[in-house]
């Protein structure tokens, strides 16, 4: 399915199951709106999924990894080699992504995007959709070229339809690359119009020294290539990952299959501009697991107009807040299943 034809199949929320959510809402044995933003994520979700109990029972994050020619710069606390060395922990189910997974019932899913190595997979388990062997350095001309821009989202479709086909109810995003905050606030300054300082935070957690190396990296990546705030693709090709072309691939196949996508942190979000911005349909599939420590997160979310469930002061990535919120979303299609109506248990309604 190409990019064009899978943007011309997303539709708006189903209004006739939101209604039916809604009414349902109103004689479960509770308060009206007692239940806060469950009862709205309820309603939201029978809206994705054009039914009115909607099930979430097969979940899946998608995790996509990359690397960036930026960390040359020295942008980032990590090592470039430590990507393909977590690749290989996801792999081996020892990640925090892995653990909390688990808990939530989720599979997951590894994709080799564009690692600077090839990655050895005894397991089996990678997905290879290689882009490249990583960006280019984009504060010495363009991460990528455009149709690598355009293969990286082509990647993150094939896969999101792949799992769908498989069943999968409802889908999250993680990532993994070392130096992918500093693409991803490039990204967002670009879609924002916002300055570095405003965007960029610590990643993996460097020191005053790196964040002010890394904002003037960012400002010079910006300066050089002039990413057009107009063409997503654009901004993509300029200054973003293959990572996070195919993170928006997976929002917008999940949106065009009326399957919610659980975004998860500043790399995810950024995926989710691109993906808002080739198509802003795409919005009303999004649910926003947390807001980052990241600074910029915020700023990123406002701007997608979305309000994430959680604030933990997560910066991990990894689709872990994501897996968090998986959570919150079944509870809420629980309750609207499984909750007894006043009449159902004989309780007097309000008078």
């Amino acid at each position: 399915m190409q990019l064009e034809e899978i943007v011309k199949r997303i539709r708006p929320l189903d209004e006739s199951a939101m209604q039916s959510a809604r009414d349902r809402q109103k004689i479960l044995t509770k308060p009206a709106g007692s239940l806060g933003r469950l009862e709205e994520l309820s309603i939201q979700l029978a809206g994705m999924t054009a039914n009115p109990f909607p099930s979430l029972e097969r979940k899946v994050v998608i995790v996509m990894a990359a690397d960036h020619g930026v960390t040359v710069e020295g942008v980032s606390a990590y090592p470039a080699e430590v990507t393909s060395q977590m690749v290989l922990n996801f792999l081996r189910g020892g990640a925090a992504i892995n653990v909390l997974a688990r808990q939530a019932g989720a599979r997951v899913v590894v994709v080799d995007m564009g690692v600077a190595v090839e990655i050895d997979d005894e397991s089996g388990k990678l997905i290879r959709r290689r882009v490249g062997a990583g960006t280019m350095n984009q504060a010495q001309g363009p991460a990528m070229r455009r149709e690598q821009a355009l293969a990286s989202i082509q990647s993150g479709i094939e896969i999101a339809e792949s799992e769908i086909s498989q069943g999968a109810d409802i889908l999250a995003t993680g990532d993994m690359g070392i130096g992918n905050t500093t693409a991803s606030a490039a990204v967002a300054c670009a879609l924002m119009k916002q300055s570095p300082e405003s965007v960029t935070g610590r990643g993996t957690g460097v020191d005053d020294d790196g964040l002010k190396r890394k904002i003037h990296v960012i400002t010079r990546a910006l300066k050089i290539n002039k990413p057009n705030a107009e063409d997503a693709l654009d901004v993509l090709e300029k200054v973003g990952g293959f990572e996070i072309g195919g993170l928006a691939g997976v929002m917008l196949a999940s949106a065009a299959n009326r399957k919610p996508v659980v975004i998860d942190g500043f790399i995810s979000t950024a995926a989710a501009m691109i993906a808002a911005a080739l198509a802003p349909a795409v919005h009303d599939y999004m649910i926003a697991a947390h807001v980052s420590q990241e600074r910029g997160h915020a700023m990123m979310l406002e701007w997608l107009g979305l309000k994430p469930l959680l604030d933990l002061n997560l910066r991990l990535g990894e689709g872990t807040g994501a897996a968090l919120a998986f959570h919150l979303a079944e509870a809420s299609t629980k309750i609207l299943k499984e909750m007894a109506t006043f009449g159902e248990a004989g309780v007097s309604e309000k008078g």
